[in-house]
């Protein structure tokens, strides 16, 4: 039984879901939501802030800041609530509401764009905000973890080895994009140390990381209006963009088996099932990341109001499907 004194502390690493029942395909799905800020994101929190501390970037009076559209600023409340410091998320009008209270009741401060920038959307001008905070007050230390080389070590140290401790013959894995930290740290992993394992990156449509012309996404999670710093291109095997719709009509095929996961959740394995179906086999050994659960997306991808109303009264037409 473990004993924690702090929140980071824990983290199921090695929990996975069979979905060959549920989707047809050969795929486990890494389950990283099963900690105290319920995302995949603690390890990146985690990882970046410790190197701030080694650094000597933070002191007594130190804020943390940094963009986010939620699971990293609920991360970062977390660890900053147990370390002591003070947090601002700076967020946008996608950031689900849950996430926002759950910030808030860590005792971080949440301050919401409104409106994109014309360069970069509402990522750019999360970051313009950010910026000026650090420039107007030096007592705010921005993470950056669009930059930051901590957010794919974390991955590299402890994602990735994990994957390949459960799975020794696996031969293809998913690993949605978002700031590219996850998918970087565990395609540096393999390349180094199994190179014969092939790296799928999942993208949402509308997302401009590898190159793809930008549309509006309603979607927190993977996606980005600004590449990522972070992002090598040469560890990537493959990429696969996933409409929205697709996303919540997996997140709903999911659920309709009882496993409720968010909508990163949901485009990854959308994006795996297409990919396995074309490229697969009964044989194949295939794990996809799963960077959240599903709470924190009741009033979005989880209510249908919501989802028809964003994108037409059809979109949940083939959710049930099996």
């Amino acid at each position: 039984m473990p004993i924690i004194s702090a929140p980071q502390e824990f983290n199921a690493e090695d929990l996975y879901v069979d979905l060959n029942a549920v989707i047809g395909s050969p795929l486990h799905l890494k389950c990283e939501g099963f900690n105290f800020t319920g995302s995949v994101k603690l390890k990146a929190a985690v990882e970046m802030v410790e190197a701030a501390e080694r650094d000597g970037l933070l002191g007594p009076d130190s804020v943390l800041v940094e963009s986010s559209s939620g699971n990293l600023g609920v991360a970062l409340s977390v660890i900053a609530a147990s370390k002591g410091y003070r947090f601002v998320c700076v967020t946008d009008s996608r950031c689900n509401l849950a996430s926002k209270r759950l910030m808030e009741a860590l005792g971080a401060t949440v301050y919401t764009v409104t409106e994109p920038a014309a360069d970069g959307g509402f990522l750019g001008a999360r970051l313009a905000h950010v910026r000026r905070l650090c420039e107007e007050d030096k007592r705010y230390v921005w993470l950056n973890q669009y930059a930051n080389p901590g957010n794919w070590r974390a991955h590299y140290r402890w994602t990735a080895r994990a994957v390949d401790r459960s799975f020794p013959a696996l031969d293809v894995l998913f690993v949605g994009a978002g700031t590219t930290g996850t998918l970087m740290g565990c395609a540096r992993w393999f390349k180094e140390h199994r190179p014969t394992v092939r790296i799928v990156a999942v993208d949402s449509v509308g997302s401009v990381t590898f190159g793809h012309p930008p549309a509006p996404r309603m979607i927190p999670g993977l996606g980005t209006g600004v590449r990522p710093q972070l992002l090598d291109e040469s560890f990537v095997d493959d990429v696969l963009l996933v409409p929205e719709t697709d996303t919540v009509r997996m997140c709903h095929r999911l659920a309709a088996r009882g496993f409720l996961f968010g909508g990163s959740t949901g485009t990854v394995v959308s994006g795996a099932t297409a990919w396995l179906a074309e490229h697969g086999t009964p044989e194949t050994t295939a794990v996809a990341i799963a960077p959240d659960l599903g709470e924190r997306y009741l009033d979005t991808v989880y209510h249908a109001t919501w989802v028809q109303g964003v994108y037409g009264a059809d979109a949940l037409a083939t959710a049930s499907l099996t």
